[in-house]
């Protein structure tokens, strides 16, 4: 599966901003998809994911309360909203997909990514 995020851009502290991964050569439903972040000179870590049919999701402590994830199968696109962003969720955000059922939050579990987009909150 190919997966393209999109979406990223610059927002002030405490404003909101969605990012999108569009699926393409698969289907998109045999997935588990999940976002993760990498901030300069951090690793990449998780943030969220959410089940094949959308009806479980599990975040990151970070980010809980704050940010949703979602899926629209029929689209091939997941989602992720934020809100109430804090500068420290500046960062490279990143879709991933798993061909498998259980919700995973290591990115060694993931063999498919996206290219990143970049989302700045500014203090």
């Amino acid at each position: 599966v190919q997966l393209q995020a999109s979406g990223g851009g610059l927002v002030q502290a405490g404003g909101s901003l969605s990012v999108s991964c569009a699926a393409s050569g698969r289907t998109f439903s045999n997935y588990v998809m999940a976002w993760f972040r990498q901030a300069p000179g951090k690793e990449r870590e998780f943030v969220a994911v959410i089940s094949r049919g959308g009806g479980s999701t599990f975040y990151a402590d970070s980010v809980k309360g704050r940010f949703t994830i979602s899926r629209n199968n029929a689209k091939n696109t997941a989602y992720l909203q934020m809100s109430s962003l804090k500068p420290e969720d500046t960062a490279v955000y990143y879709c991933a997909a798993d061909f498998g059922y259980v919700l995973r939050y290591t990115v060694e579990s993931y063999d498919y990514w996206g290219q990143g987009t970049q989302v700045t909150v500014s203090s």
